[in-house]
């Protein structure tokens, strides 16, 4: 497996664009998004377990429980259309049925789309009617200009506070087949472990059934996106999809096997490299938190233990003022509803600039406390927690809680 450029539109029979329709006052980059297969794809998704859902997230839940199946995707910034009622779960028809409309009468496009096979999702404000028709005035623009290349202006229309785009794209081989997988994401803020995701897309050119497609999906999410934290708040948006077009050509992947874990393989890799930029993006973040947990009972009780400490708002200050306060680890680790011999806990700060043991066996450690704040100035940060419950382990990611958050989120609307 290699990494390869192109994001989304890295496997075979993917293009993808980027316009600026003007749904916010102010924003001057692109901030609506298409993609496109030449085939249609069986296609999976994974959506956020907020009560409160948005409606596109309702509309695209409906269209893969009935059909398992998509050619396309369509996704805005700077509006969320979410808490918007009728008029909002409208708007979220109308943008899949322009694109549709667009892509069946272009040229360059040349076949039918049904509207059923277009997916939509949105970002932004939430409990603001979307200006739907902005969208629709620029769709034939969108379409047009379907590239290869379109992948950048497609991650840029997705991005909200987020500072850096965030994509990736590996190849790798299955039955003697070339097979890619590229994705691309959105998430700065308002994101905390238990799924959905923020807005992720990924596409592959593997050949692979729906059922087994969703269950690799299902699968990865567990130890990548439901890793993730920055704020603890689940959005009204969150949501991951797959779309496999099957233009590699490899033999069709039905059930658990070699191939099914070669594919598996390559999804979790890239899903951990969205995992990393999204917590490293964090609103305000200057730091990346990357707690692993060792020895546990069981990789959910590792994973859950891990998840505890980078979630903790106080462990969260601690790093953003370098202080190696290793207590809250042990006080997040305690809440977890895990169960562990504390007697039996060491815990180490560790990244490029050393490692630093803080607690060992149930004891602390004495340390130099200015080489841990060297080390704790780092941009990662790596917390290591070892038990003795048994050998299974798990990550977790996560950043710090700064000033910058609460400004960012202090005026978001304007």
């Amino acid at each position: 497996m290699q990494l390869i450029d192109g994001g989304v539109t890295a496997p075979q029979g993917f293009i993808a664009n980027g316009v600026l329709s003007g749904i916010k006052a102010g924003r001057t980059k692109e901030d609506t998004a298409l993609i496109f297969s030449e085939k249609v794809c069986n296609s999976a998704g994974v959506f956020t377990q907020n009560v409160v859902k948005a409606e596109p997230v309702k509309l695209t839940r409906l269209r893969l429980k009935n059909r398992h199946k998509a050619q396309a995707v369509i996704a805005n910034s700077g509006n969320a259309n979410a808490c918007t009622g009728e008029q909002g779960a409208w708007a979220a028809v109308r943008m899949t049925r322009a694109a549709a409309t667009s892509l069946s009468n272009s040229e360059k496009i040349g076949m039918k789309v049904d509207e059923d096979d277009v997916l939509v999702c949105s970002t932004g404000v939430i409990g603001q009617q979307l200006p739907v028709e902005v969208i629709e005035e620029h769709i034939d623009e969108l379409v047009e200009g379907l590239s290869k290349e379109g992948h950048e202006k497609a991650r840029q229309a997705i991005m909200t506070t987020d500072t850096q785009f965030k994509e990736c794209a590996v190849e790798f081989e299955i039955g003697g087949k070339t097979v890619r997988i590229g994705t691309m994401a959105k998430g700065s803020g308002m994101i905390h472990i238990n799924m959905g995701t923020m807005l992720s897309f990924i596409t592959t050119d593997c050949a692979i059934s729906s059922e087994m497609l969703e269950k690799a999906l299902h699968s990865s999410v567990e130890g990548t996106y439901n890793c993730v934290s920055v704020d603890g708040d689940t959005s009204t948006n969150d949501t991951l999809l797959i779309l496999a077009n099957g233009m590699a050509e490899n033999p069709e992947i039905t059930s658990d096997g070699p191939d099914y874990q070669e594919f598996l393989k390559a999804l979790n890799f890239v899903n951990t490299q969205m995992a990393r930029k999204i917590a490293g993006d964090g609103e305000g973040a200057e730091h990346l938190l990357v707690c692993t947990v060792q020895g546990a009972k069981d990789v959910q009780s590792a994973r859950n233990l891990a998840k505890s400490v980078i979630s903790s708002s106080l462990v969260k200050a601690a790093f953003f003022g370098k202080d190696a306060n290793w207590g809250r680890i042990l006080c997040a680790m305690g809440y977890s509803g895990e169960l562990f011999d504390p007697q039996k806990v060491s815990v180490s700060f560790s990244n490029s600039k050393g490692c630093i043991k803080v607690y060992d066996h149930g004891n602390p450690v004495d340390f130099d406390e200015d080489n841990a704040k060297i080390l704790l100035s780092e941009k990662e940060v790596g917390i290591l927690v070892l038990l003795e419950e048994g050998e299974a382990s798990g990550t977790a990611w996560g950043c710090d809680l700064t000033y910058e958050y609460v400004k960012i989120n202090g005026d978001y609307r304007t």
